[in-house]
């Protein structure tokens, strides 16, 4: 492939994230006027579950293809998701590794919490580190508007 190619490859990767961003946003405004609760409703459980997966394909958007693709546009060679992180580092988009890791933690435990009784918790954490992501968003557009045609 050819620079010009890994550019196009980027902006399609830039859209895919506003794309995600918007309907994390969305999710995010409805799930941040229901509030911490002890119980909820099934409509309101049904908005945490729908947060819950996009703050998780969000997640995996960034740090799979955003950096990825910034990567490729860079000529950096692949490597580990660590070098990408530590590369996204460098490159200011992230003030450090440990910011992503516990995202992607907490991305993880998604994927995993199957009991309703720590969901609470769970959605607590995601409503915390929602805006870290869209501040995450921010900065790889930011980034990116040098590779603007």
């Amino acid at each position: 492939m050819i620079q010009r190619d890994y550019i196009l490859m980027l902006h399609d990767t830039l859209k895919d994230l506003d794309e995600s961003r918007r309907w994390l946003q969305r999710s995010y405004d409805i799930c941040r006027a229901i509030g911490g609760k002890d119980a909820y409703s099934d409509d309101e459980f049904d908005a945490f579950e729908t947060l819950t997966g996009r703050f998780s394909r969000t997640c995996d958007l960034i740090v799979q293809k955003g950096f990825r693709s910034i990567d490729k546009v860079e000529l950096e060679d692949r490597g580990t998701l660590l070098d990408a992180l530590n590369r996204a580092h460098k490159r200011g988009l992230i003030e450090s590794v440990d910011e992503i890791r516990l995202i992607r933690e907490l991305r993880n435990e998604i994927v995993h919490e199957y009991r309703r009784a720590n969901l609470q918790k769970l959605f607590q954490s995601i409503l915390a580190q929602t805006p870290k992501l869209f501040s995450l968003l921010d900065r790889i557009q930011d980034y990116c508007r040098q590779y603007a045609d």
